[in-house]
């Protein structure tokens, strides 16, 4: 197995992947005769603040992405960015090998090498014990906005 930052052409890994990820989410197969080509335009939009890694054994088994927030420059201050990990996911049959580590490392190692202050992270609730383990804690500095109520 390997770790390795996807390019232009692994897009329609990374589709499958999120497809995978999808219909794992809803138990059934997702009939989407445009979610290609969405996929495509959007990855091409996305691609200049993301970075994406892709596990492979025989095929492509798990992704994630990164994405960079940079603040707006203030006087006397370097540049100031973070990191937000998200769309993390490992195929069923692949859980529990170490994908997921080595593919939490890739991103952090990253997020480290291009000077990141932070990296967050939305975790579900089956995989805080899996971001634990990885160094991540409670974030006590961040709000959250929650949708008004009706």
């Amino acid at each position: 197995m390997r770790v390795y930052r996807a390019t232009d052409a692994d897009i329609a890994s990374v589709a499958a992947l999120r497809r995978a990820s999808t219909e794992e989410d809803k138990g059934a197969p997702v009939t989407d005769p445009d979610f290609d080509a969405e996929f495509a335009r959007w990855w091409q939009q996305e691609r200049s603040r993301r970075e994406f890694w892709i596990a492979e054994a025989d095929r492509p088994i798990g992704f994630c992405n990164l994405v960079e927030f940079t603040r707006m420059p203030r006087p006397g201050i370097g540049r100031f960015a973070w990191g937000y990990i998200s769309n993390f996911y490992v195929l069923p049959e692949h859980r529990n090998e170490g994908v997921g580590a080595q593919l939490i490392k890739a991103a952090l190692d990253y997020a480290d090498s291009v000077g990141y202050v932070r990296v967050v992270l939305s975790p579900t609730e089956r995989a805080i014990p899996f971001y634990q383990r990885a160094g991540f804690g409670p974030a006590d500095s961040l709000m959250l906005r929650l949708p008004p109520t009706e």
